[in-house]
Parts: structure tokens; sequence; C-alpha cells
């Protein structure tokens, strides 16, 4: 008997036979698969070794592809720093270049600018020169003009002779366009004391005879040419003496101004009868040279003349001076005694300085614990005491 799901059934009752065939027939097919499995498994056996290699190769070569892709992966790491590198590199060389260039442009620019400057200002100089050439030209054209006529030529003349005396003299020792007592003017009045006296400057310019003398080409020509100069130079020495000479009011002499040096040299060189014949009449020819050398004689004079006028002036000054002088002595006597004085009384405060320093010394060294209580002082602190 056997009891299943709470029934009780006979072994030979069909609901167990054919259940129980059916599981021995299971079992029965279960043991020869198994057989055949194990045969199987034996069969099989170096088949699986062979598979377990393969796969252990398997794994190697994946172990190794792993180890690869890490390589690689170093690899492109470091080629792709190193590329960052070298393009950090190449920036920075590509920014120093660029930099260079445009500092050198910059430079070759200024440069260029600066020439450039340099050459704008020259050629403006050049302008200016050519204008002050045009206007030189200009000048002389109307130089000449002024020369041609005798007017505009004494005129000349005679600036030329105030721009001389103006430079050489103090203002109030000359008179420009002075009329003396005859009615004559004189070009110039020199106030020189007596003697000589006040003494005239008169400018003459016979450029008329000294040009013709200069064109001269033949022998006739240059006679012609040297008559019609001694003519005139005689002439304007003859009337200097006349006009301006006045006894009793200006100097027995007076002064012709050339305002050519040429023409003074002329003279002097072929002409020494007319320069000798001018100092009869007491008339000495000067050119712009000898005027100014002449006029620094008479600011001389004048300086003499004048320093003789303050002479009493000067004495009264001498003698406030010398008072000051003996005063300021006194005072510096005084002064020094006082200084001694201090001298002195700065060694005394040193001395009392010095003795105080010795007595807190004293003081300082003295040991008030080792006193005993009602006992005097020592010898040493009543002898400080005393001093």
């Amino acid at each position: 008997m056997i009891t299943l799901f709470g029934q009780t059934y006979a072994w030979t009752a069909p609901e167990i036979l054919i259940p129980g065939a059916a599981l021995l027939g299971l079992a029965l097919a279960l043991l020869l698969i198994l057989r055949a499995a194990r045969r199987s498994a034996r069969s099989a056996e170096p088949m699986l070794r062979e598979l377990i290699f393969m796969g252990q190769r398997v794994q190697a070569l994946s172990e190794g592809q792993e180890r690869l892709t890490g390589g690689l992966t170093h690899v492109s790491e470091a080629a792709a720093h190193s590329q960052s590198s070298l393009l950090r590199l190449m920036e920075s060389r590509l920014a120093d270049v660029q930099r260079q260039m445009t500092e050198a442009l910059h430079g070759t620019a200024t440069r260029t600018a600066r020439s450039l400057g340099e050459l704008q200002q020259r050629l403006e100089t050049i302008d200016k020169a050519q204008a002050n050439i045009e206007k030189l030209s200009g000048n002389v054209l109307s130089l000449q003009d002024i020369l041609s006529n005798k007017q505009t030529r004494g005129a000349f003349g005679e600036i030329q002779l105030h721009d001389i005396v103006q430079k050489a003299l103090p203002s109030d020792s000359y008179t420009m366009q002075a009329t003396l007592s005859n009615g004559r003017r004189a070009d110039c009045l020199i106030h020189l004391p007596q003697p000589p006296g006040p003494i005239v400057i008169d400018a003459k310019f016979p450029l008329e005879a000294y040009e013709a003398l200069r064109r001269a080409q033949t022998p006739r020509q240059q006679q012609e040419a040297a008559t019609l100069l001694r003519g005139a130079v005689r002439q304007h020495l003859r009337a200097i003496a006349e006009r301006y000479i006045v006894e009793g009011e200006t100097a027995d002499g007076a002064l012709m101004f050339l305002p050519s040096e040429a023409v003074y040299a002329e003279l002097h060189a072929n002409f020494p009868e007319i320069v000798r014949e001018g100092f009869g009449l007491k008339v000495w020819i000067v050119s712009p040279t000898t005027c100014m050398a002449t006029l620094n004689t008479m600011r001389a004079v004048l300086k003499d003349a004048r320093m003789r006028e303050q002479a009493g002036a000067i004495r009264k000054e001498l003698s406030l001076l010398y008072g000051d002088v003996d005063r300021l002595s006194q005072r510096v006597e005084n002064l020094d005694r006082h200084f001694g004085q201090a001298a002195k009384d700065l060694d005394e405060i040193k001395i009392s300085s010095d003795k105080a320093a010795k007595r807190a010394r004293r003081l300082d060294n003295f040991d008030f614990e080792e006193l005993a209580p009602g006992l005097s002082a020592p010898p040493a602190l009543g002898k400080a005491a005393a001093e």
C-alpha cells in the first residue's frame, strides 16, 4: 500500500503502476542520457581543454589589448600634451616674432616719420632761406636805388653814423642833428668837455666819384675819375671846416665820416695829399671802424671829465666810508670782547658741570644698604657734601 495526496493505493493499482512505469522509464532514460553524456564528456574533454586554452589565450589577448589600449592612451595623451606644448611654444614664438616685427615696423615708421619731419623742416628752412635770398636781392636793389640818389645816400650815411655813435657813447653825451649858432645843422655833435670842447661829426659819401674810379679802364678814364674823387672829397673837407668849426663854441677840429671802408682805404692808399689837406683844415676822415675807435677814446675822455666833476662828491663819500669802516672796526672789537666773555662763561659752566657729574658718580657708587642705622655718612660722602 502507498498513500499519495491523502489517498491509499495498492501497489498493483493502475493509478500506481502507470505512473511508476512512467517514472521507471524516465529514470532509465535519465541513466541512458547520463551514460551518453559521460561518454560525450570524455570525448569532449580534449575539446574542452582546447576551449579553456583558447579562452585563456583570448583572455591574455584581451589583457594585452587592454595594456595596448592603455599604452596607446598614454601615448595619445603624451602626444596630445606634446602637441599642446608645441602649439603653445609655436604661439609664443609667433607672438615674439609678431611683437618684434611690430616693434621693428613701429621703429621703422617712427624713424621714417622723424626723417620725413626733419626733411620737412629742412625744406622749410630752404624755403625760408630762399625767401630771405629773394628779400635780400630786393634789398640789394633797394640799396642800389638808395645809393644812386644823393639825398637818400646822405640819409644812409647819417643812419649808419647814428648807429655807431649810439653803440659807443652814452645817450646824454651826444646830439644828433644839432643846430649850431651859425644856423648850420650838424649830423652829430659830441659834447666833449673843455678842452677840446664839442666836436662835430658830419657824414659824407662821394660814391659817384668812387664808382667812376672803379669803372675806369683806360689811363685817361682813371685820371678823370681820380680828379673827380679828389675834387669831391676836397669840397666836403672845406665845407665841414667852414660850417662846423665855430670858434668859442666847438672844438677847433671836426670829423668827416665815410660810411664805406673801401672809399676810406682808397683815399689813404692813392690820395694821401687829400688826407694831409684834411689834417691842415683840422678835419679828420674816419671810416666805420676808425670812427668806433675814436668814439671809444672820446668815451674815456668823457668818463675822466665826469670823474673830475664828481671828485668832491667822491671825496665826501670816501670820508663817510672811512667813518663807516671805523665804526665797523669798533663794533667788531666789541663783538670780539663779547665772544671772549661768552667763552669764559662757557668754560666756567663746563667746570661746574664737571663737578656736578663727579658728585653724581660718587652718589651712584655709594651703597646705602651698608650704612648701619644711626651711623653718620662716611668721610668721602661728607667731603663731597662739603664741596
